[in-house]
């Protein structure tokens, strides 16, 4: 089962990916810049004519829904039990490792996260939105990334079921820098200095929070959601 996950990641990504460069080069092979240019923008007017007129173009914003409801759905599962593992093991606070009595479920890392995305959406710009989340999640892929080439010199005793190649890892990072620092070098923008404060400001909770394990309001959190620690359940 460990082997999986990393041959799936082995095999699929650069399957698709010389797929995808194999389609492109039959294209060129078959006609000149110029003709597929051509092609794709008389299909795009098409396109968009049958959006606009044809009363048949409202299944298209309606399967847009649907991917979209599909995607909230799959990062509640997904960022939910991150949320979870980190408030367990003790990156977070507590509270966020419980669940709920009724329904097994972390709803307080649920909840979490809904807070963060509410804050995320105030700017109500969704360039500024996507700036935010790009360069968040672009910076701690590499950080993590980073933090695995650390820990297998300074942790070599720990026991991995899937174990990652350096040169893989040292290729995240390297894209991770790029992609973080080539926007913010290209047009350097305050929306940048904003996601870092906001990231940072995590350490203000932090501190008293989780490193000082200071929990006044813990048992009122857990009474009000009715969510109890997964040992107890």
């Amino acid at each position: 089962m460990t082997l999986n996950l990393p041959l799936a990641i082995i095999i699929g990504i650069p399957l698709v990916s010389v797929c995808y460069v194999l389609v492109n080069i039959a294209y060129f092979s078959a006609m000149t810049p110029t003709e597929l240019l051509c092609i794709l923008f008389n299909k795009q007017l098409h396109f968009i004519y049958f959006l606009l007129v044809s009363w048949e173009g409202l299944v298209f914003p309606v399967f847009v829904v649907f991917s979209t409801f599909g995607a909230a759905n799959g990062s509640c599962f997904t960022a939910g039990r991150l949320t979870y593992v980190a408030g367990r093991e003790g990156h977070m606070v507590k509270i966020l490792s419980y669940i709920s009595l009724k329904r097994y479920t972390p709803s307080p890392a649920i909840i979490f996260n809904g807070i963060l995305a509410v804050f995320y959406i105030i700017p109500a710009d969704i360039n500024t939105l996507i700036n935010y989340f790009s360069f968040a999640q672009w910076a701690f892929y590499g950080l993590t990334a980073l933090a695995l080439i650390v820990m297998r010199f300074t942790r070599k005793e720990l026991k991995r079921h899937v174990k990652c190649p350096m040169a893989i890892a040292a290729l995240v990072v390297i894209v991770s820098c790029y992609l973080v620092l080539a926007p913010i070098i290209d047009k350097p923008e305050l929306e940048y200095l904003y996601c870092t404060i906001f990231i940072l400001s995590g350490l203000l909770l932090y501190f008293p929070f989780v490193h000082r394990k200071f929990r006044p309001i813990t048992m009122h959190l857990q009474l009000l959601m009715e969510v109890v620690p997964p040992e107890k359940n």
